[in-house]
């Protein structure tokens, strides 16, 4: 590693040569920054899906129990609302009900401000398991972070909030 901190060349580097050697009529370039997106993407996924399954849940699973939770009591919403805030179909969200039910971390009731509608609610039980799996998610996070320090932490936050921004349309709520 140099004086600055960043390593040497990497795969990333010798899959650009290559490509560079192959078709030099192409500009490559890209490949340096989407590319390691990606591998980092992967690799951020492995070990944040490590800290759910320890808690018995599943990526999609998490990101429910995770909605339902941070909006607060009575920590309910409808399917379709789960559906929008965690960008899954309502069939893929019916599955993931379905599944979280079974475990008894969410019940299906009707809505209290409508009564042809239902909502999906947080057991006690799922409360649980969702605040000791998120507490665990983010000391996990925090070490994540850590690895590129403070600093660069704080510029590639800035940097994904803008390309993040020109790649999708900004949420009308949360």
């Amino acid at each position: 590693m140099a004086d600055d901190g960043v390593p040497g060349p990497d795969r990333i580097d010798l899959l650009r040569s290559a490509w560079e050697r192959e078709r030099p009529d192409l500009d490559v370039s890209p490949q340096g920054v989407v590319t390691r997106l990606h591998r980092v993407a992967n690799h951020l996924t492995d070990r944040l899906v490590e800290v759910y399954r320890r808690h018995g849940l599943g990526e999609g699973d998490f990101d429910v129990l995770a909605t339902l939770r941070r909006g607060g009591a009575p920590f309910e919403r409808s399917a379709g609302d789960l559906a929008e805030h965690t960008l899954v179909t309502t069939g893929g969200m019916t599955k993931r009900i379905d599944r979280l039910e079974r475990a008894g971390l969410v019940e299906r009731r009707r809505d209290a401000h409508d009564g042809r509608g239902r909502v999906v609610a947080l057991t006690a039980r799922g409360r649980e398991v969702i605040d000791a799996a998120y507490t665990e998610h983010i000391a996990n996070e925090h070490r994540l972070v850590a690895m590129i320090g403070d600093e660069r932490a704080g510029q590639l936050e800035q940097i994904l909030r803008v390309w993040l921004a020109a790649l999708e349309e900004p949420p009308a709520h949360d």
